[in-house]
Protein backbone atom coordinates (compact mmCIF):
# COMPACT_ATOMS: atom_id res chain seq x y z
CA UNK A 1 0.00 0.00 0.00
CA UNK A 2 1.86 3.02 -1.31
CA UNK A 3 0.55 6.24 0.21
CA UNK A 4 1.42 9.78 -0.87
CA UNK A 5 0.97 12.73 1.47
CA UNK A 6 0.91 15.92 -0.59
CA UNK A 7 1.91 18.92 1.49
CA UNK A 8 3.82 16.61 3.82
CA UNK A 9 5.92 19.40 5.38
CA UNK A 10 2.98 21.62 6.39
CA UNK A 11 1.05 21.78 9.65
CA UNK A 12 -1.74 19.43 8.52
CA UNK A 13 0.59 17.24 6.42
CA UNK A 14 2.77 16.61 9.46
CA UNK A 15 -0.36 15.72 11.45
CA UNK A 16 -1.42 13.32 8.69
CA UNK A 17 1.87 11.42 9.02
CA UNK A 18 1.28 11.22 12.78
CA UNK A 19 -2.31 9.97 12.36
CA UNK A 20 -1.32 7.37 9.74
CA UNK A 21 1.21 6.05 12.23
CA UNK A 22 -1.10 6.06 15.25
CA UNK A 23 -3.99 4.40 13.43
CA UNK A 24 -1.68 1.78 11.90
CA UNK A 25 -2.82 2.43 8.35
CA UNK A 26 -1.05 -0.29 6.33
CA UNK A 27 1.52 1.93 4.58
CA UNK A 28 4.16 -0.18 2.84
CA UNK A 29 5.83 2.83 1.25
CA UNK A 30 5.38 6.51 2.06
CA UNK A 31 5.74 9.10 -0.70
CA UNK A 32 6.01 12.58 0.87
CA UNK A 33 5.23 15.23 -1.75
CA UNK A 34 5.58 19.00 -1.44
CA UNK A 35 6.33 22.14 -3.42
CA UNK A 36 9.59 22.51 -5.33
CA UNK A 37 11.18 24.51 -2.52
CA UNK A 38 10.73 21.55 -0.13
CA UNK A 39 11.94 18.83 -2.50
CA UNK A 40 14.89 16.99 -0.99
CA UNK A 41 13.95 17.79 2.60
CA UNK A 42 13.37 14.81 4.85
CA UNK A 43 10.33 13.78 6.88
CA UNK A 44 10.18 11.01 9.44
CA UNK A 45 7.55 8.29 9.38
CA UNK A 46 7.54 5.23 11.65
CA UNK A 47 11.18 5.75 12.55
CA UNK A 48 12.37 6.02 8.95
CA UNK A 49 13.47 9.08 6.97
CA UNK A 50 11.87 9.77 3.62
CA UNK A 51 12.97 12.38 1.08
CA UNK A 52 10.32 14.81 -0.13
CA UNK A 53 9.64 14.49 -3.85
CA UNK A 54 7.98 16.70 -6.47
CA UNK A 55 4.40 16.39 -7.72
CA UNK A 56 5.55 14.73 -10.94
CA UNK A 57 7.65 12.18 -9.07
CA UNK A 58 4.75 11.58 -6.69
CA UNK A 59 2.53 10.59 -9.60
CA UNK A 60 5.29 8.47 -11.16
CA UNK A 61 5.60 6.50 -7.89
CA UNK A 62 2.00 5.26 -8.45
CA UNK A 63 0.62 5.37 -4.89
CA UNK A 64 -2.79 3.79 -4.30
CA UNK A 65 -3.97 6.93 -2.54
CA UNK A 66 -2.74 10.53 -2.23
CA UNK A 67 -3.88 12.57 0.75
CA UNK A 68 -3.66 16.24 -0.18
CA UNK A 69 -3.18 19.15 2.19
CA UNK A 70 -1.46 21.68 -0.03
CA UNK A 71 -4.01 24.44 -0.62
CA UNK A 72 -6.85 24.92 -3.07
CA UNK A 73 -4.90 26.08 -6.13
CA UNK A 74 -2.47 23.17 -5.85
CA UNK A 75 -5.38 20.74 -5.54
CA UNK A 76 -7.18 22.22 -8.55
CA UNK A 77 -4.05 21.80 -10.66
CA UNK A 78 -2.71 18.48 -9.41
CA UNK A 79 -5.55 16.35 -8.03
CA UNK A 80 -6.92 15.65 -11.55
CA UNK A 81 -3.42 14.62 -12.71
CA UNK A 82 -3.12 12.13 -9.85
CA UNK A 83 -6.65 10.88 -10.54
CA UNK A 84 -5.90 10.43 -14.26
CA UNK A 85 -3.00 8.18 -13.23
CA UNK A 86 -5.46 5.97 -11.33
CA UNK A 87 -4.56 7.35 -7.88
CA UNK A 88 -7.36 8.01 -5.40
CA UNK A 89 -7.13 11.56 -4.04
CA UNK A 90 -8.49 12.63 -0.65
CA UNK A 91 -8.28 16.41 -0.67
CA UNK A 92 -8.27 18.56 2.44
CA UNK A 93 -8.63 21.93 0.68
CA UNK A 94 -11.84 23.73 -0.26
CA UNK A 95 -11.18 23.18 -3.98
CA UNK A 96 -13.61 20.33 -4.64
CA UNK A 97 -16.05 20.49 -1.72
CA UNK A 98 -18.98 22.05 -3.53
CA UNK A 99 -18.27 20.47 -6.93
CA UNK A 100 -21.48 18.50 -7.62
CA UNK A 101 -19.46 15.71 -9.23
CA UNK A 102 -17.31 15.17 -6.10
CA UNK A 103 -18.28 13.52 -2.81
CA UNK A 104 -17.85 15.49 0.43
CA UNK A 105 -17.34 12.91 3.15
CA UNK A 106 -17.40 12.56 6.93
CA UNK A 107 -17.20 8.78 7.48
CA UNK A 108 -19.53 8.70 10.53
CA UNK A 109 -22.17 10.53 8.50
CA UNK A 110 -22.07 9.60 4.81
CA UNK A 111 -19.21 7.22 3.93
CA UNK A 112 -21.73 5.02 2.09
CA UNK A 113 -21.86 7.55 -0.79
CA UNK A 114 -18.36 6.47 -1.92
CA UNK A 115 -18.05 4.19 -4.96
CA UNK A 116 -15.31 2.75 -7.18
CA UNK A 117 -15.86 5.69 -9.55
CA UNK A 118 -14.70 8.29 -7.00
CA UNK A 119 -11.13 9.36 -7.65
CA UNK A 120 -11.22 12.80 -6.02
CA UNK A 121 -12.91 12.87 -2.61
CA UNK A 122 -13.25 16.11 -0.66
CA UNK A 123 -12.56 16.48 3.05
CA UNK A 124 -14.94 19.08 4.56
CA UNK A 125 -14.09 22.24 6.45
CA UNK A 126 -12.88 21.55 10.01
CA UNK A 127 -15.70 23.42 11.73
CA UNK A 128 -18.32 21.63 9.61
CA UNK A 129 -16.90 18.16 10.31
CA UNK A 130 -17.25 18.28 14.08
CA UNK A 131 -20.73 19.79 13.88
CA UNK A 132 -22.21 17.23 11.48
CA UNK A 133 -20.77 14.30 13.47
CA UNK A 134 -22.87 15.51 16.41
CA UNK A 135 -25.91 16.51 14.32
CA UNK A 136 -26.32 13.37 12.21
CA UNK A 137 -27.70 10.97 14.86
CA UNK A 138 -30.03 13.71 16.11
CA UNK A 139 -31.28 14.42 12.59
CA UNK A 140 -32.08 10.75 11.99
CA UNK A 141 -34.08 10.58 15.23
CA UNK A 142 -35.74 14.00 15.56
CA UNK A 143 -35.30 15.66 12.13
CA UNK A 144 -33.43 18.97 12.24
CA UNK A 145 -35.19 22.06 10.92
CA UNK A 146 -32.68 24.81 11.76
CA UNK A 147 -29.17 25.23 13.18
CA UNK A 148 -27.65 28.42 14.61
CA UNK A 149 -23.91 28.03 15.20
CA UNK A 150 -21.24 30.34 16.59
CA UNK A 151 -17.67 29.06 16.44
CA UNK A 152 -14.61 29.72 18.59
CA UNK A 153 -11.78 28.62 16.30
CA UNK A 154 -8.13 28.01 17.08
CA UNK A 155 -5.27 29.80 15.34
CA UNK A 156 -3.98 26.46 14.03
CA UNK A 157 -6.90 26.59 11.61
CA UNK A 158 -5.03 29.39 9.86
CA UNK A 159 -1.62 27.71 9.97
CA UNK A 160 1.90 28.10 11.36
CA UNK A 161 2.09 31.82 10.59
CA UNK A 162 -0.89 32.44 12.89
CA UNK A 163 0.57 30.31 15.68
CA UNK A 164 3.80 32.29 15.37
CA UNK A 165 1.88 35.58 15.50
CA UNK A 166 0.12 34.56 18.72
CA UNK A 167 3.32 33.51 20.47
CA UNK A 168 5.23 36.56 19.20
CA UNK A 169 2.52 38.78 20.70
CA UNK A 170 2.71 36.92 24.01
CA UNK A 171 6.48 37.49 24.09
CA UNK A 172 6.21 41.09 22.90
CA UNK A 173 8.27 40.22 19.82
CA UNK A 174 7.91 41.61 16.29
CA UNK A 175 6.98 39.18 13.53
CA UNK A 176 4.84 38.40 10.50
CA UNK A 177 1.12 38.96 10.92
CA UNK A 178 -1.32 36.28 9.80
CA UNK A 179 -4.24 38.47 10.82
CA UNK A 180 -5.00 42.15 10.30
CA UNK A 181 -5.30 42.56 14.07
CA UNK A 182 -3.63 41.32 17.23
CA UNK A 183 -5.02 37.89 18.17
CA UNK A 184 -3.64 37.56 21.72
CA UNK A 185 -6.12 38.89 24.32
CA UNK A 186 -8.57 39.41 21.48
CA UNK A 187 -11.20 37.67 19.36
CA UNK A 188 -11.62 38.35 15.65
CA UNK A 189 -15.15 37.86 14.23
CA UNK A 190 -13.86 37.18 10.74
CA UNK A 191 -12.60 33.92 9.25
CA UNK A 192 -11.82 34.12 5.53
CA UNK A 193 -13.10 36.94 3.31
CA UNK A 194 -16.45 38.71 3.48
CA UNK A 195 -19.00 37.94 0.77
CA UNK A 196 -21.70 40.16 -0.73
CA UNK A 197 -24.32 38.89 1.75
CA UNK A 198 -22.27 40.09 4.75
CA UNK A 199 -21.26 36.59 5.80
CA UNK A 200 -17.69 35.30 5.54
CA UNK A 201 -16.64 32.49 3.25
CA UNK A 202 -16.08 30.25 6.31
CA UNK A 203 -19.65 30.88 7.49
CA UNK A 204 -21.13 30.01 4.12
CA UNK A 205 -18.96 26.88 3.94
CA UNK A 206 -20.66 25.66 7.11
CA UNK A 207 -24.07 26.31 5.58
CA UNK A 208 -23.50 24.65 2.21
CA UNK A 209 -21.29 21.79 3.39
CA UNK A 210 -23.75 20.75 6.11
CA UNK A 211 -26.54 20.43 3.55
CA UNK A 212 -24.34 18.44 1.16
CA UNK A 213 -22.88 16.05 3.74
CA UNK A 214 -26.19 15.38 5.48
CA UNK A 215 -27.89 15.12 2.07
CA UNK A 216 -30.75 17.35 3.13
CA UNK A 217 -31.16 20.87 1.72
CA UNK A 218 -34.14 21.50 4.00
CA UNK A 219 -31.84 21.95 7.03
CA UNK A 220 -31.43 25.70 7.49
CA UNK A 221 -28.06 26.75 8.87
CA UNK A 222 -26.80 30.16 9.91
CA UNK A 223 -23.27 30.69 11.22
CA UNK A 224 -20.96 33.22 12.85
CA UNK A 225 -17.32 32.13 12.82
CA UNK A 226 -14.78 33.65 15.21
CA UNK A 227 -11.01 33.28 15.68
CA UNK A 228 -9.81 33.05 19.28
CA UNK A 229 -6.30 32.96 20.85
CA UNK A 230 -6.21 29.18 21.40
CA UNK A 231 -3.59 26.87 19.91
CA UNK A 232 -5.49 23.78 18.79
CA UNK A 233 -9.15 22.86 19.12
CA UNK A 234 -12.27 24.45 17.68
CA UNK A 235 -15.34 25.01 19.88
CA UNK A 236 -18.93 25.63 18.77
CA UNK A 237 -22.10 26.83 20.42
CA UNK A 238 -24.91 25.16 18.49
CA UNK A 239 -28.66 25.78 18.77
CA UNK A 240 -30.71 23.08 17.03
CA UNK A 241 -34.43 23.22 16.30
CA UNK A 242 -36.09 19.86 15.59
CA UNK A 243 -39.36 18.95 13.89
CA UNK A 244 -40.07 16.48 16.71
CA UNK A 245 -39.78 16.82 20.46
CA UNK A 246 -37.09 14.99 22.43
CA UNK A 247 -36.43 13.58 25.87
CA UNK A 248 -33.12 15.09 27.01
CA UNK A 249 -31.89 11.91 28.75
CA UNK A 250 -32.73 9.83 25.68
CA UNK A 251 -31.02 12.36 23.38
CA UNK A 252 -27.89 12.33 25.57
CA UNK A 253 -27.84 8.52 25.50
CA UNK A 254 -28.22 8.55 21.71
CA UNK A 255 -25.19 10.84 21.34
CA UNK A 256 -23.09 8.76 23.74
CA UNK A 257 -23.80 5.62 21.66
CA UNK A 258 -23.03 7.29 18.31
CA UNK A 259 -19.70 6.68 16.54
CA UNK A 260 -16.95 9.26 16.99
CA UNK A 261 -18.66 11.13 19.86
CA UNK A 262 -17.70 11.47 23.52
CA UNK A 263 -20.35 13.08 25.72
CA UNK A 264 -18.94 15.24 28.54
CA UNK A 265 -21.99 16.64 30.25
CA UNK A 266 -21.82 16.76 34.03
CA UNK A 267 -22.30 20.39 35.10
CA UNK A 268 -22.35 19.53 38.82
CA UNK A 269 -18.73 18.36 38.48
CA UNK A 270 -17.76 21.14 36.05
CA UNK A 271 -17.33 18.58 33.25
CA UNK A 272 -17.86 19.90 29.74
CA UNK A 273 -15.93 19.81 26.46
CA UNK A 274 -12.87 22.04 26.15
CA UNK A 275 -9.94 22.18 23.69
CA UNK A 276 -7.84 21.01 26.64
CA UNK A 277 -9.64 17.63 26.63
CA UNK A 278 -9.86 17.33 22.84
CA UNK A 279 -6.15 17.93 22.21
CA UNK A 280 -4.62 15.06 20.15
CA UNK A 281 -7.91 13.13 20.25
CA UNK A 282 -9.85 11.92 17.22
CA UNK A 283 -13.32 12.15 18.72
CA UNK A 284 -15.87 14.96 18.78
CA UNK A 285 -16.71 16.06 22.33
CA UNK A 286 -20.28 17.14 23.10
CA UNK A 287 -21.74 18.70 26.25
CA UNK A 288 -23.72 21.56 27.86
CA UNK A 289 -26.82 19.75 26.58
CA UNK A 290 -29.94 21.68 27.56
CA UNK A 291 -33.30 22.71 26.25
CA UNK A 292 -33.71 26.12 24.70
CA UNK A 293 -36.46 27.46 26.94
CA UNK A 294 -37.51 30.16 24.47
CA UNK A 295 -39.09 27.85 21.91
CA UNK A 296 -40.26 24.23 21.55
CA UNK A 297 -38.23 21.24 20.29
CA UNK A 298 -34.94 23.14 20.50
CA UNK A 299 -31.59 22.11 22.00
CA UNK A 300 -28.46 24.01 22.98
CA UNK A 301 -25.19 22.11 22.79
CA UNK A 302 -21.44 22.74 22.93
CA UNK A 303 -19.16 20.86 20.50
CA UNK A 304 -15.35 20.70 20.63
CA UNK A 305 -12.81 18.84 18.51
CA UNK A 306 -9.12 18.92 17.61
CA UNK A 307 -9.26 20.77 14.29
CA UNK A 308 -5.96 19.37 12.98
CA UNK A 309 -7.05 15.81 13.73
CA UNK A 310 -10.78 15.11 13.25
CA UNK A 311 -11.11 18.47 11.52
CA UNK A 312 -8.49 17.54 8.92
CA UNK A 313 -5.95 14.70 9.14
CA UNK A 314 -8.00 12.06 10.96
CA UNK A 315 -11.07 12.54 8.80
CA UNK A 316 -8.95 12.11 5.65
CA UNK A 317 -7.31 8.95 7.00
CA UNK A 318 -10.72 7.59 8.05
CA UNK A 319 -11.92 8.05 4.47
CA UNK A 320 -8.90 6.03 3.29
CA UNK A 321 -9.64 3.36 5.93
CA UNK A 322 -13.24 3.08 4.72
CA UNK A 323 -12.16 2.80 1.09
CA UNK A 324 -9.64 0.12 1.99
CA UNK A 325 -12.28 -1.83 3.95
CA UNK A 326 -14.70 -1.66 1.00
CA UNK A 327 -12.07 -2.73 -1.54
CA UNK A 328 -11.86 0.70 -3.18
CA UNK A 329 -8.08 0.99 -2.67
Amino acid sequence: MKVAVVGATGLVGTKMLQVLTERNFPVTELIPVASERSVGKEVEFKGKKYKVVSMTDGIAAKPAVAIFSAGGNTSLEWAPKFAEAGIRVIDNSSAWRMDPSKKLVVPEVNAAVLTKDDYIIANPNCSTIQMVVALQPLHLKYRIKRVVVSTYQSVTGTGKKAVDQLFNERKGAEGEMAYKYQIDLNVIPQIDVFLDNGYTKEEMKMVKETNKIMQDDSIRVTATTVRIPVVGGHSESVNVEFANDFDLAELTQLLSESPGIIVQDDPSNHLYPMPLWAHEKDEVFVGRLRRDETQPNTLNMWIVSDNLRKGAATNAVQIAEYMLEKGLL
